[in-house]
């Protein structure tokens, strides 16, 4: 693991390249960006946002959601991945909502992990881009990217989350999930990552460097 003032450097380019970042998946309101963020697991924001926008035409509140039912459910999201299980636990998730939330989505992470198809990274995700939160979603780009830098001695998600929390300040917490997952997805690609546009590649000793 880095150096903190090496860290902050590298978080500080990254920033400077894209200074208020913002999620590439579409959602009207909280409850369309949940619904979103559960259909983007093991899927691409891309492939997402070719289904969501028909969809939360007719359904973008939990009710909506439950009188549109499963099986119509369905044939909206059939062509993102797992699409058979992510309806399963977006129709329960809605109904959980309004049997205890008064149809709105909780902003809590406790309350929100409890939903079915949702996670602590989606969890978080909620609370960083609704709720401008200082809190820092870890998915596979940030676990690829924060390795590839050795901004943090952690492999795991929530170790990586843990590390990253206590070494960045609140202005950067923000943004930092963003950064480095956009980064990762078009610069610091797991496959062939572009180096030769990397705004730090003069920090990164990765094997995978290709400059």
């Amino acid at each position: 693991m880095r150096k903190k003032s090496e860290i902050l450097e590298i978080m500080k380019l990254l920033g400077d390249e894209n200074p208020s970042p913002v999620t590439e998946l579409f959602f009207t309101n909280a409850y369309t960006l949940l619904v979103a963020i559960a259909l983007s697991a093991q899927s691409t924001d891309k492939g997402v946002n070719k289904a969501t926008p028909a969809l939360f035409e007719i359904a973008d509140t939990p009710q909506k959601m439950l009188d549109l039912g499963l099986d119509n459910l369905k044939t909206y999201i059939k062509t993102i991945g797992l699409y058979n299980n992510k309806a399963k636990n977006i129709i329960s998730l809605s109904k959980r909502l309004i049997e205890e939330y008064n149809g709105e989505v909780p902003h809590s992470r406790e309350a929100l992990e409890t939903l079915d198809g949702i996670g602590r990274k989606t969890a978080n995700v909620i609370l960083s881009v609704w709720w401008k939160e200082p809190t820092i979603a870890v998915d596979t780009h940030v676990l690829r990217t924060t390795e590839r830098l050795e901004l943090t001695d952690g492999r795991t998600p929530i170790s990586v989350e843990k590390e990253l929390e206590k070494v960045l300040p609140v202005e950067y917490k923000l943004h930092a999930s963003h950064w480095l997952v956009l980064f990762g997805r078009y610069v610091c690609k797991a496959k062939k990552p572009d180096c030769a546009n990397c705004v730090v590649k003069q920090f990164c000793h990765s094997k995978d460097k290709n400059l």
